[in-house]
């Protein structure tokens, strides 16, 4: 039984499809990275897996049972089952909140057991900022710690699978290295779903991949064998233009 997958989903938005017949499944503890250029319908994926949309066709399975969106306890075992990563450190936390209520709000709205403290101290721990973080607002933290913070509030939850939309992209490229280990060490233990365009990354946290195109899965399989020997002329395409973009300075 797969963890999380998706069964012939077709989607779209007011009448543009986006998604077109998109299968995949993740099994416990898997990587798998989704590549493609904008528009390709990534990050629409990973709406239909959080339950924030649901598919026109086809179905979304999490935990073993389709995932009704509908169904206000399924959705709230849903939350805790998966949590997301958003781009912009700097957008995703609220300017008002101390860090504290950042990490303990989603502790008390899932209603989840233990001390809502004692959880916010230890995901702080896991991400690696000292337990005084918490009395202090996200503009005294740099790009870097605000995405900590934003993997410890997804933390909070203890879920089995982590949405990472594009996590490091807002970032400069010493900092996206820290968070690419931190993100490393964490698929060690929960799987892991990642969107990105950079080629690097994916490579480097996740050992499958499929690539989007125009909302299709084009090619799938292991990154390593992808990244060296591309099938599918839009992926060939798709890295050769990639690999040949300017290198970000720090």
């Amino acid at each position: 039984m797969s963890l999380i997958s998706l069964r012939d989903v077709q989607f779209g938005y007011g009448g543009q499809p986006i998604l077109h017949d998109v299968s995949l499944a993740l099994e416990q503890g898997e990587s798998l990275g989704i590549l493609g250029e904008s528009g390709s319908g990534k990050s629409t994926i990973l709406r239909l897996m959080l339950g924030l949309a649901r598919p026109d066709q086809g179905v979304v399975e999490a935990d073993g049972s389709v995932l009704d969106i509908r169904s206000r306890p399924r959705m709230q075992a849903h939350r805790r089952f998966v949590q997301p990563v958003f781009q912009d450190p700097y957008t995703s936390l609220d300017p008002r909140m101390k860090v504290r209520r950042i990490l303990t709000e989603p502790h008390v709205a899932l209603d989840l057991p233990g001390d809502a403290g004692a959880e916010a101290a230890r995901v702080l721990d896991a991400v690696g900022l000292p337990a005084d973080s918490l009395d202090r607002y996200p503009r005294a933290f740099s790009g870097g710690q605000r995405q900590r913070i934003a993997i410890a509030r997804a933390l909070i939850a203890r879920p089995r699978v982590l949405l990472a939309d594009e996590p490091v992209s807002a970032l400069d490229l010493a900092t996206k290295v820290r968070v690419i280990e931190l993100l490393t060490e964490l698929a060690r233990d929960i799987t892991l779903v990642l969107v990105s365009h950079d080629i690097a990354i994916v490579a480097a946290l996740c050992p499958r991949m499929i690539v989007l195109q125009q909302g299709r899965i084009v090619e799938g399989g292991a990154t390593r064998h992808i990244l060296r020997a591309p099938q599918h002329p839009y992926t060939q395409r798709l890295l050769a233009s990639l690999q040949h973009m300017p290198e970000e300075t720090p």
